[in-house]
Parts: structure tokens; C-alpha cells; sequence
């Protein structure tokens, strides 16, 4: 990401605690990445076990006193929410759900969740160690972030790049009232057709690969109302978890993956889209596309502080949201009764929790670049800024 053009205002511009402070630029170990040109054009074989990834380094190691070594960091963080809700919306398995396109988004956008949002916002900080995005874009002007959730990631370019006028799109309006003269934000579903008056330089969406019934659809929206050389850039979890050795096998936590891709399919979604992701936007038409792959820890099972920490900020962010996601695609994909699911998961949190369970997040970052005009030159992408 480019180098910022202003200080952010993070403390002046929101209501409600952010976690977006909560920055790390200083990982000690690194963070495993490996990385794909649109060079490449055959497909990955489906990834299911580390075993299938011999090029892949997580970048994680195995702390063998991971309990002795977590010092202050031995509890789950607090994410109880400061804020309050003005909207009236969609009540079930006591939380909120967005009114508008009622049911397409799986999530609740209660208090708790907009604060679970922003500790993942936090996560996403410390992995990209302070980036907001991997694409080299280069004085971007307009820009859509889909899927905005509570406006943190939006607010933050924002005031990072002021000469920008930057739009987040969500189902739910939970965003702030105190936000940069330049960032603003609308109710809508990225899946309708796209009217926008102006094309966009950078388009971003995280974590929506189970939001969409066509992701190849969105693509094609991206692309048609990108401006000549502008970006589109996903982030996003491949749901299933990955483990560096075999202490997840026989697990209620390996039971539960199964069960959330099940039921997510049932439901109609594709949950391990992020794996198509690159070869959707070749096929679109994008240039210069690029696959990254980073390894989030599960929890604080890993060796080193910063990892820690990473691992710690996840099983946080992983337990405030196996609820309320489970109850969905449990009870609407796979016919289970509440009790049913509270009961599995039970054990699943106690997994979740256990350093002796060596899981990860395998995350996808993949980008593209819309051909730019012939006169611009530009057949090769920028050198990715700091």
C-alpha cells in the first residue's frame, strides 16, 4: 500500500472503541507468503491438508512451553461493545440481523459483532503488518469497499489517502457518524446490478467469500466499473482450516469444518471460493493478477511473541463469531435444532482454546489490475508500494 498521505485521525473520527490502534509493525518472525503471477495460469489442485502445500510455508513454529510462554496474553481478549443501536433489525438466536436482503448475509450486526469486526480489522493489520492491501495501487481517487461492515477499514484509507473519495457498501447501516469528509456510505447488495456514475481505481472487498451466490457475477461487475488500469483486490479466509502437523484429526473443531462447508453449500454458497479467485478474474479480463497466501494461527500456539499475539487476536475474533455463524448454517444448511448446535460446540470452543491443536487460517489475497488504456504503456504492474 502506498505510503500514507495524511496522519490518520483514527481516535477523532469514530463513536465507538476501534481496534484499528491496535497496529503491529513489528512481527518478529514474518508471516508465510507465497506468491502467484497471472504468469502462471494452471489452476492449484484443491487444497485440503498442508500435505497438499509443499511450497506453502506457514512461516509458524510449534512452541513446545506454549502455555508457560503466554504470560499476559493467557485469556481471551474483551470485546464487549460500548456502543448502541439506532435500527431496528431482524431478531434470531438473540442477535441482530440486517433487515435489508434479509438472510443473504449469515452474520449479525449487534454491538458485539461490530466489535468482533473490528478486532478483526485489527488482525488483518498485524498479519499485512500495517498494510490495508497488498495491490500496488498508485494515487487511487475513487474507491468501493464492499461489504464495509462498521466503515473501519473505509475510515482508515480515508484518512490515509484525503484526495480520495472512498464509498463502503454493506446490507446493514452500522457505520459511524464521525467519519473523513471524503468517506461515505450507502446500503446496498453488491450483487444487484451496479449503477455507480464513476469508475472506481481500487475496489476491496475481506472476508466475503460465503456472502455471494455468483462471484464470478460480482467480478464482472468490478471489472465493468474499474477505470482503465484500476484495481480489484480480495481478502479472505479459505474455510478450510489447515493444521502444520496432525493434532486437529479426531477433533470436534475438524468435525465442525466439515459441517460449516456442508451446510454453507446446502445453502447455495460456495465455501472455498477463495481458491477460484484468481483464475475468475483471469477469465474476466484482469491483468497482472497476483495470489498471495498467508497463515493465520488459530490460536497462541505458535513460537514467538508476535505470533502470540496474532494467534491470540484470532481465537478472540474465531469464538465471538462460531455462534452466531454456526446457528445459521447449522440449523438452515444442515437441519440441526439450537440445542443440537450448543451442545457440539461445546467442544468445539474447548479446540479452539486447546495450544495443543496446531490449526491455521490459510488466507487468500488475490488481485487484479483492469487493462490499462494502450497509451498508458503499463503492460507490467507497479512495484507494490510500503
Amino acid at each position: 500500500m502506498a505510503t500514507a498521505e495524511g496522519p490518520p485521525a483514527e481516535g477523532l473520527l469514530r463513536k465507538k472503541t476501534s481496534f484499528g490502534a491496535l497496529r503491529a509493525d513489528e512481527d518478529e518472525d514474518g508471516a508465510g507468503r507465497e506468491t502467484h503471477s497471472s504468469a502462471d495460469r494452471d489452476a492449484d489442485p484443491e487444497i485440503s491438508s498442508l500435505s497438499n502445500m509443499s511450497q506453502f510455508s506457514t512461516g509458524l513454529s510449534v512452541d513446545s512451553d506454549a502455555d508457560s510462554a503466554m504470560g499476559d496474553l493467557a485469556a481471551p481478549m474483551s470485546t464487549a461493545s460500548i456502543t448502541s443501536s439506532v435500527y431496528e433489525f431482524v431478531e434470531e438466536y438473540g442477535r441482530t440481523f440486517h433487515r435489508y436482503k434479509q438472510g443473504r448475509y449469515w452474520m449479525p450486526n449487534d454491538p458485539t459483532e461490530q466489535d468482533r469486526l473490528d478486532l478483526q480489522h485489527a488482525v488483518f493489520l498485524m498479519l499485512l503488518k500495517g498494510k490495508l492491501g497488498l495491490a500496488p495501487i498508485e494515487n487511487p481517487q475513487s474507491v468501493l469497499d464492499i461489504g464495509t461492515g462498521t466503515g473501519i477499514w473505509a475510515i482508515e484509507f480515508a484518512a490515509q489517502y484525503p484526495s480520495a473519495d472512498v464509498l463502503g457498501t454493506d446490507l446493514s447501516p452500522i457505520q459511524p457518524d464521525y467519519v473523513p469528509g471524503n468517506c461515505h456510505f450507502e446500503v446496498d447488495d453488491a450483487e444487484d446490478d451496479w449503477i455507480y456514475s464513476r469508475p472506481f481505481d481500487y475496489i476491496h472487498l475481506r472476508l466475503m467469500f460465503h456472502t455471494f451466490k455468483s462471484h464470478q457475477k460480482l467480478i464482472a461487475s468490478a471489472f465493468e466499473h474499474l477505470a482503465p488500469g484500476g484495481w480489484m483486490e480480495w481478502q479472505d479466509y479459505y474455510c478450510q482450516l489447515q493444521c502444520v502437523d496432525d493434532t486437529m484429526k479426531g477433533t470436534a473443531l475438524e468435525k465442525w469444518v466439515r459441517m460449516y462447508i456442508d451446510g454453507g453449500q446446502r445453502l447455495g454458497r460456495d465455501m472455498l471460493a477463495p481458491r477460484r479467485y484468481k483464475a475468475w478474474m483471469q477469465e474476466a479480463g484482469f491483468v497482472n493478477v497476483t495470489e498471495e497466501r498467508l497463515a493465520i494461527p488459530g490460536n497462541a500456539w505458535p513460537r514467538g511473541k508476535d505470533q502470540k499475539k496474532l494467534g491470540l487476536w484470532q481465537m478472540t475474533n474465531f469464538l465471538d463469531g462460531l455462534h452466531a455463524v454456526s446457528m445459521t448454517i447449522f440449523t438452515k444448511g444442515l437441519g440441526l435444532s439450537p440445542e443440537e448446535v450448543e451442545l457440539f460446540l461445546v467442544d468445539v470452543r474447548k479446540d479452539i482454546k486447546n495450544l495443543g491443536i496446531h490449526f491455521y487460517f490459510l488466507t487468500y489475497f488475490v488481485y487484479g489490475q483492469k487493462p490499462p488504456l494502450p497509451h498508458d504503456g503499463a503492460s507490467e504492474p507497479p512495484t507494490a508500494a510500503t
